[in-house]
């Protein structure tokens, strides 16, 4: 359903400086001969000597200068606060592949989950208030509620987490936060509103349920990235903590966008009406009719959980290191 640089290298030559005791003399400069190439060393004085080292000293402190913003832009650069935590375990005891999962399960618990839950309790809103399920109306409400559980979700979770641990400002900026839930609840809100119309679609071409599912997730996956992307583009200036879209991260978003899509694909298990014989989610995360407005809903938060969870964890295994949204 839902589902987030090279240093210059300068090398000094340092040139041998000679010294006589009888000034004057030709004989007392010093000559290297190689083969038929001549090479003449100058006596450099106090004065260059000086000037050197100046040189020197002022390339040192551009060089910080300069390692100092790369350093500043790389942690503006990661996508979502999730990996900054796992990024800090890391470089303790855990293993990388170990860090992703728990990245993972940090990310259903509190986006995935809240993202089902929303949707489906969205969708009994638009539903009793009469609203037609193939309506524009329909598509907007569910998406809508798509993108506050993802960011009412994901705030929550980090303001229990800050309160619970006794993290400092530092540790957990809650203005960041807050920030990275309107970057991920935006682009949430795209693939929650192309869900509806893109089942109905495919299930009106009387396709497998297969094939509803792939496209589905395929859809869905898109238009989380497009969402996330032209996110990143008009929240990058306001805010301060949405970084701009970039190469980089334009391949961390497709990354994450593929496992949100797995999200939105399992979601279509919960339609136990449609073809329920090929339906292999049915007896795991099927809606019945009758079912209680509020179970259903937690029904829906644990399909696109278990869909993300599927989705994600192929791609913590396939991934080389440093190469996934949640490294």
């Amino acid at each position: 359903m839902i589902f987030t640089a090279a240093p210059l290298r300068l090398a000094a030559s340092k040139l041998p400086a000679a010294a006589g005791g009888a000034a004057g003399s030709s004989s007392s400069a010093a000559a290297a001969v190689v083969g038929r190439h001549h090479r003449a060393f100058a006596v450099r004085n106090a004065s260059s000597l000086s000037t050197d080292e100046s040189n020197k000293n002022s390339k040192e402190s551009r060089r910080e200068i300069h390692s100092t913003t790369r350093s500043s832009q790389a942690e503006m650069a990661i996508p979502f606060p999730d990996q900054a935590a796992a990024g800090a375990k890391s470089s303790t005891s855990s293993s990388p592949l170990v860090d992703r999962f728990v990245v993972t399960a940090e990310v259903a618990v509190s986006k995935i989950f809240p993202a089902g839950f929303g949707w489906q309790a969205s969708s009994v809103v638009a539903e009793n208030a009469g609203i037609a399920t193939d309506s524009l109306n329909f598509a907007l409400t569910t998406g809508a509620g798509d993108a506050i559980g993802v960011l009412a979700g994901h705030f929550a979770y980090y303001a229990a987490k800050k309160k619970v641990t006794d993290a400092t400002d530092e540790d957990i900026n809650l203005t960041q936060e807050l920030q990275t839930g309107i970057l991920l609840g935006s682009a949430a809100c795209c693939s929650g509103t192309a869900w509806q119309p893109i089942v109905n679609a495919l299930q009106g071409a009387e396709l497998p349920f297969t094939q509803v599912f792939a496209g589905t997730w395929m859809g869905c996956g898109l238009a989380f990235y497009g969402g996330l992307r032209v996110a990143r583009t008009l929240l990058s200036g306001p805010l301060q903590y949405v970084e701009e879209p970039s190469y980089e991260n334009s391949k961390t978003d497709a990354s994450l966008s593929a496992a949100i899509g797995g999200a939105t694909g399992f979601f279509v298990g919960t339609d136990a009406a449609y073809l329920p014989n090929q339906n292999f989610l049915i007896d795991v995360v099927g809606i019945q009719d009758g079912t209680p407005d509020l179970t259903a809903a937690a029904i829906a938060g644990s399909s696109t959980s278990l869909g993300f969870l599927t989705a994600q964890s192929g791609l913590n295994v396939a991934y080389p290191k440093g190469k996934c949204w949640n490294d």
